[in-house]
C-alpha cells in the first residue's frame, strides 16, 4: 500500500500544476464591439456569434462564429480579436449590385440571360454567386449548341460600396451534330431510327432548323424514344445501352453514337384478366383489352389496356382498384403471355392539387387534363397519364408531378410543377410544283391562345394560279369535354383557264365539332356556308362552262370518319389508314347534292428498309331535289391520284373545246414499293419508289343540250418510278410516269415534281 501512495502522489501534483495556469488565463467576455459595418446593424452581426457577454472566451466558438458570418454572404472579410475582456468583430461588407449587364451576346438576348442569373440589382455581391451565374450562362449557351462559349465577369466599383456587374460573353460558333450512328441495329436501318429521334445531322440547309444542335436533354429524350420504338415493334428485350456524344478535337461538332441491344421479336401469348376483388366481372372487361394472342408484342398497347381497365373499373365504383400486368415470358416460343391482375389498392385520397409555374396558361387548361379532382381517390396511373397529356399539349418545356403527404395518413397533395415554353409560330414557305409553278405561303400560329389552350392560325398562300387566305380557330376541349370545336373563315381564288377556261372564287365559313369514337377512331362533323362564283369565262369556252358562270350559295352539312393505326404520321412503314367523308348540300342555299368520298391506305414492311404501300380511293356525287351536279362541284382527277396525267387530265371533256368538265364518279388505286438508294449514305435521306396507278372518272354533271362530251369509264393506268428526298425542309418528290392505257382526249404528263419549303 505504501508503494501505491508514493506512485500516485507525483501524478496528482503535476495535474494540479497544469490546471492552475489555465484557470488563471480564462477570460470572461465583458462586451462585443462591431466595427466596419455600414448597412448591417451591429445587433445583426452579434446574432450570428456563438457567444454573448458573460460567456468565457473560447477559440472554438470564435471559429464557429467566423463560419456563420461568412455563411451569410453579407461580408467579404471578417476578423474577430480580443482586447482584454472586450471582443472586437471587424467586418468588410460585400458591395451592393447597382446594375447587371451583358456584353457580346447576339444569339441570346439580355432578357433571357437576366432571367437565368441569380444576381439582380440591389442584391448582395459575392464572388461565389458570380461564378455560379457564369456557369448558368454557359448552360444557356450549351442548350443553344454553343459549347465553346466563354464568360468573363467584370466588376466596376462605384461610390457608396456599390458595383456594376458586367458579364462579357464570347459566344463562339454553333456546336452542331456532324454525324449520328447506331451500333447493334439489325432490324431497323439507320435511316429508320433517325426518323424516330428528334436530333438530326447538320447539312446544307441546317439554317432552316435547330434540331441539329447538340442538346444533352434532347439526347436523353432520343434514347427513350428509341427504346419505346423497339418495345412497340415486338422487341421486348431491347435496350439502348449507351448514347455517347463525342466532341471533335477542334470543338466544331459532335459525333453521336447510340448502342442498341435489340434482342428477339416476341408475340403475345395467352392474354387473361384476373381479379382479387370478387365483385369485379373479369369477363365483362375483356372488351377493353387491346393486346391479342398472336399479335406482335407492343408495350404501348399494354399501357393503353391498363388505362382502359383502370378507368372502367373505377367507373364501376372501385376507385382504389389497381391493374398490374404480369408478363409470362417463354423464350423458346418467343411469346409473352400477359395477365392483367386487378387488386384492391390502399385507400388514399387527393387532398389538394397545386399548380406552379404557369405564368401564362390558365389553371383550368391544366386541370382538365387530369381525370381526377380534389377529393377523388388517388390513382398513380391516372396521375401519370395526366402528366403525359400535359406534355402532349406542347405548352411546357418540363412537367413534373410531385406527391407529398397531406394533413392525414390517407391524404396526399399533388404539386404540378411546370416550365412554360413559346407556343407561337411564324412560318414562311416557298416551293415549286409542275402544276402551279412557284408557290409560297406565310402563316401565323398560336397553339395556346391567351393561355386558354386554344389554337389560332392565320394563313396566306398563293401561286401564279391560286390565292387563298384563311383563319382557323379550334377549342380542343369544348364545354370541358373531349370534344374539339372550331370555325374556319376562308377566301380562295383559283385560275382554271388552262384546264376548264374559267376562274373560281369561294368565300365562306365553317363550323367544326370532333370527338373520339374509340381507339384510333375519330369523328369530325361540320357545317359550311360558301359563296361560290364562276367568272372570267374565256372566249370559246365550253357551253357547259358558260352555263355554270355566276354566283351560287352552298350550305352543307358533313362528317368525316377516320381510323388510323399507322406507326408514324410522317413516315409510316406499317399500319392502316381509312377515312370516309360525306357532305349534304341543301341545308339552305341554292345547291343540292350529296357527296361521298372514301380512301384507304395500307403500309406493309417487306424488309427492314423496303415498304409496300397501297392506296384505294373513290367518290360519288349526285344531286337531289330535282338538281343536277354543277360543274364546280364535280370531281377532277389526275396529277397525284393517277400519275402520268396532268391535273384534271382524265375524265369527261367538251369534244369541241377540250375543256375538262369533271365527273360524278371516280376511283383510283396505287401500288408502290419504296426503298433506299443503294450505295448512297442513308443520312442524305434519298430513296426511290416504283409504282403502278390506275383509275377512272366519268359521268359529267349538269351539261346543257347541244354539248358533245367525250366520256368513258375505261381504266386509265400508268407505271413509273420516283425519286424521294427526306430533305431538312420536308419531303420532296419527283415522279416519272409512263401511261399504259388512256383515252385519246386525256392529257398526259411524263414528269411531275412537287416540293414545299418552310423556314
Amino acid at each position: 500500500m505504501a508503494l501505491i501512495a508514493v506512485a500516485i502522489a507525483p501524478v496528482t501534483f503535476v495535474a494540479s500544476a497544469l490546471v492552475a495556469p489555465a484557470q488563471a488565463q480564462a477570460v470572461i467576455v465583458r462586451s462585443i464591439e462591431v466595427q466596419g459595418n455600414r448597412r448591417v446593424e451591429p445587433e445583426t452581426v452579434r446574432s450570428y456569434l456563438h457567444f454573448v457577454p458573460g460567456d468565457q472566451y473560447d477559440e472554438f466558438k470564435v471559429d464557429q462564429s467566423l463560419k456563420a458570418l461568412f455563411g451569410t454572404g453579407l461580408f467579404s472579410d471578417v476578423r474577430i480579436s480580443r482586447n482584454g475582456a472586450v471582443v472586437v468583430v471587424i467586418v468588410v461588407e460585400n458591395p451592393i449590385i447597382n446594375r447587371v449587364a451583358f456584353e457580346g451576346n447576339y444569339e441570346v438576348d439580355d432578357k433571357t440571360l437576366a432571367a437565368e442569373v441569380q444576381l439582380k440589382p440591389r442584391s448582395v455581391f459575392t464572388r461565389s454567386r458570380v461564378q455560379a451565374d457564369v456557369q448558368r450562362i454557359l448552360d444557356v449557351y450549351s442548350r443553344q449548341g454553343r459549347f465553346a462559349a466563354q464568360v468573363e465577369p467584370q466588376i466596376i466599383e462605384l461610390a457608396q460600396n456599390r458595383v456594376d456587374l458586367v458579364f462579357e460573353i464570347s459566344e463562339g460558333p454553333d456546336t452542331k451534330v456532324q454525324s449520328i450512328n447506331f451500333i447493334g441495329n439489325r432490324a431497323f436501318s439507320d435511316s429508320d431510327l433517325k426518323d424516330v429521334i428528334t436530333t438530326s445531322e447538320t447539312g446544307l440547309l441546317s439554317f432552316l432548323k435547330s434540331t441539329d444542335i447538340y442538346d444533352p436533354d434532347r439526347l436523353n429524350l432520343d434514347r427513350e424514344l428509341l427504346r419505346q420504338f423497339y418495345l412497340k415493334n415486338g422487341y421486348a428485350d431491347a435496350q439502348v445501352v449507351a448514347a455517347i456524344a463525342d466532341l471533335d478535337p477542334d470543338g466544331q461538332g459532335f459525333y453521336i453514337t447510340f448502342s442498341i441491344e435489340e434482342g428477339e421479336v416476341y408475340t403475345f401469348g395467352a392474354v387473361t384478366i384476373e381479379s382479387s376483388v370478387a365483385a369485379i366481372d373479369t369477363v365483362a372487361l375483356e372488351g377493353e383489352v387491346l393486346t391479342y394472342s398472336g399479335d406482335t408484342y407492343n408495350a404501348a398497347l399494354i399501357e393503353k389496356t391498363i388505362e382502359k381497365l383502370t378507368l372502367t373499373v373505377a367507373e364501376q365504383g372501385y376507385a382504389f382498384a389497381r391493374v398490374r400486368p404480369r408478363a409470362e415470358r417463354d423464350p423458346i416460343s418467343r411469346t409473352i403471355g400477359i395477365v392483367y391482375a386487378i387488386e384492391q389498392g390502399p385507400r388514399v385520397y387527393i387532398e389538394r392539387i397545386n399548380i406552379v409555374g404557369n405564368t401564362r396558361t390558365r389553371d383550368y387548361v391544366i386541370r382538365r387534363e387530369f381525370r381526377l379532382v380534389e377529393g377523388d381517390a388517388y390513382n398513380r396511373l391516372l396521375v401519370n397519364r395526366a402528366r403525359k397529356r400535359l406534355v402532349g399539349l406542347g405548352f411546357f418545356k418540363k412537367v413534373d408531378i410531385q406527391r407529398e403527404p397531406g394533413s392525414a395518413s390517407d391524404r396526399v397533395v399533388l404539386n404540378v410543377i411546370l416550365v412554360e415554353q413559346s407556343t407561337g409560330e411564324l412560318s414562311i414557305g416557298g416551293g415549286y410544283s409542275t402544276n402551279e409553278g412557284v408557290i409560297g405561303d406565310i402563316s401565323i400560329k398560336e397553339r395556346n391562345l391567351m393561355g386558354r389552350g386554344q389554337f389560332l392560325r392565320l394563313r396566306l398562300a398563293g401561286s401564279v394560279e391560286r390565292f387563298q387566305i384563311d383563319l382557323s380557330f379550334t377549342e380542343p376541349r369544348f364545354l370541358d369535354r373531349n370534344l374539339s370545336a372550331g370555325f374556319d373563315i376562308f377566301h380562295k381564288n383559283v385560275d382554271l383557264t388552262s384546264e376548264s377556261s374559267y376562274k373560281s372564287q369561294k368565300t365562306g365559313a365553317g363550323l367544326r365539332l370532333g370527338f373520339p369514337l374509340g381507339e384510333n377512331l375519330w369523328m369530325n362533323t361540320r357545317y359550311t356556308f360558301v359563296r361560290d362564283e364562276v367568272y372570267d369565262v374565256q372566249p370559246g369556252a365550253s357551253l357547259a362552262v358558260v352555263d355554270a358562270a355566276g354566283i351560287s350559295i352552298v350550305s352543307s352539312l358533313g362528317y368525316a370518319l377516320t381510323y388510323d393505326t399507322r406507326n408514324s404520321r410522317q413516315n409510316p412503314s406499317s399500319g392502316f389508314y381509312f377515312t370516309l367523308t360525306q357532305d349534304l348540300a341543301g341545308a339552305g342555299g341554292d345547291v343540292n347534292y350529296i357527296r361521298t368520298v372514301a380512301e384507304g391506305r395500307y403500309y406493309y414492311p417487306l424488309t427492314n428498309q423496303i415498304t409496300f404501300v397501297s392506296r384505294v380511293m373513290g367518290g360519288h356525287i349526285s344531286g337531289w331535289g330535282g338538281q343536277d351536279v354543277r360543274l364546280v362541284d364535280s370531281f377532277y382527277v389526275g396529277g397525284e391520284k393517277i400519275r402520268g396525267f396532268k391535273r384534271s387530265g382524265i375524265g369527261p371533256r367538251d369534244a369541241l373545246t377540250n375543256d375538262s368538265l369533271g365527273g360524278t364518279i371516280f376511283y383510283a388505286a396505287t401500288a408502290e414499293v419504296r426503298f433506299p438508294f443503294p450505295l448512297i449514305p442513308e443520312e442524305l435521306g434519298l430513296g426511290g419508289a416504283i409504282f403502278a396507278d390506275a383509275g377512272s372518272l366519268w359521268q359529267p354533271g349538269d351539261i346543257p343540250l347541244g354539248v358533245l362530251v367525250n366520256d368513258s369509264n375505261a381504266i386509265r393506268s400508268s407505271v413509273g418510278a420516283s425519286i424521294l428526298w427526306s430533305s431538312p425542309v420536308g419531303p420532296l418528290r419527283a415522279d416519272f410516269a409512263y401511261v399504259i392505257s388512256a383515252e385519246d382526249y386525256d392529257e398526259e404528263e411524263m414528269f411531275r415534281f412537287g416540293a414545299t419549303t418552310k423556314f
